[in-house]
């Protein structure tokens, strides 16, 4: 997924292949050329994502590890009160194969987009 915040619209990319091949290994924080994804002339800042099981990934968990954490707030858990804390699964901020969905922000475009 896509956003582009000084439009306020988002699209879904579909990536295979060696495109995605090029995405294993970054964590949420990186920057990525988005001709990777086939908008040429855009920098592209991942944010996170999401594995085949659902769990979402967060920033605060280094590796591409998959954990149940007690979480308080942020991706993986929205308390209903305040003060709420859960043990959740989430996963860590490095890309790996298991994740399906990625979630990406323009950061600048170019001349060409």
């Amino acid at each position: 997924m896509i956003s582009d915040p000084s439009t306020g619209k988002a699209q879904q990319v579909t990536v295979s292949g060696p495109q995605a091949n090029a995405l294993i290994g970054l964590r949420i924080g990186d920057e990525v050329d988005g001709s990777i994804v086939g908008m040429s002339g855009v920098k592209l800042v991942i944010r996170g994502g999401s594995d085949r099981s659902g769990a979402p990934m967060r920033s605060d968990l280094p590796g591409p590890v998959k954990r149940r954490l007690l979480l308080s707030q942020g991706p993986g858990f929205r308390p209903r009160k305040k003060g709420l804390r859960k043990r959740k699964l989430v996963r860590g901020n490095t890309i790996t194969e298991d994740i399906v969905q990625i979630n990406m922000v323009v950061k600048r475009e170019g001349e060409g987009s």
